[in-house]
């Protein structure tokens, strides 16, 4: 089953889902939270259209250096609600080029936001892999781990937001 070929991190953030859907979907608050620490997004292009582009270089303090990444593409918006990226594809829905390490794989990220209540957010990711190859080389990377501690930085950058509102 196809399914058998997904990563999935569920957390309850501590944050709205208006501030969490900013978070997540402006360019300039992913390079706040996107990367676990000590790792950095430097650069960050998104186009929050289906074709559009969703490009960010990650550099960290070991000499790890994705370049200038490469492009991937959304596939689709549910304002507030869903997010869908993938790398296999470069905007405009061509075929992407794969480089190395954390890029070397195909994956398309499924995430989706709703009300948890009490001004929470149910906050769900999956990776869709296309093998179980693909999906044992993500995890063995640290998915749950590496996801999991975005998903810490994303709840606290969207408390940020919250409390300079």
């Amino acid at each position: 089953m196809a399914d058998t070929f997904d990563l999935v991190l569920e957390r309850t953030l501590d944050a709205p889902r208006a501030l969490v859907w900013a978070a997540q979907t402006q360019p300039e608050h992913l390079k706040q939270w996107f990367a676990p620490r000590p790792y950095q997004i430097t650069e960050c292009e998104l186009d929050l259209k289906p074709g559009g582009i969703f490009r960010f270089r990650m550099v960290g303090p070991d000499g790890f250096d994705t370049g200038h990444g490469n492009p991937g593409c959304v596939l689709e918006v549910v304002e507030g609600e869903k997010f869908v990226w993938t790398s296999a594809l470069g905007p405009s829905y061509r075929p992407a080029e794969l480089g190395e390490g954390c890029e070397s794989f195909p994956m398309t990220a499924v995430i989706t936001l709703s009300d948890a209540g009490d001004g929470k957010t149910l906050y769900r990711a999956v990776a869709l892999h296309r093998n179980a190859a693909d999906r044992d080389t993500h995890e063995k990377m640290g998915f749950q781990e590496g996801w999991g501690t975005c998903a810490t930085q994303l709840e606290e950058f969207a408390q940020s937001l919250a409390a300079n509102a």
